[in-house]
């Protein structure tokens, strides 16, 4: 598995978790999305070059705390296409996971 994946002027992340899972959803959110700042810029792009996002997350009854952190995260004016759907996790900690696709600079 690639952790990010360039191709064409287009980038491609893999799923990010958390830092720590034991966190509760706004924190679990929070650090996923640095690890998705930190990869963007790896690959000479950014938050403002997002063209979609797909949120996954555990329980939809956790869905306001994560918007609440996703919304303060997106840059105005440059919110991606996105989806969230509710779903199973790779371990229980974790709550949410996201995959993004992104333009270079």
């Amino acid at each position: 598995m690639s952790r990010v994946v360039i191709h064409q002027g287009t980038v491609y992340l893999c799923g990010q978790v958390a830092a720590d899972a034991s966190k509760g959803i706004e924190e679990q959110t929070q650090t996923m999305l640095d690890k998705v700042d930190d990869l963007l810029l790896s690959a000479n792009s950014s938050r403002e070059h997002l063209l979609s996002a797909t949120i996954y997350i555990k329980d939809m009854a956790d869905f306001a705390g994560m918007n609440s952190v996703w919304d303060a995260w997106i840059p105005e004016g440059h919110a991606p296409a996105r989806a969230c759907v509710q779903a199973a996790m790779a371990r229980p900690a974790l709550l949410v996971e996201i995959s993004v696709v992104a333009a270079q600079k």
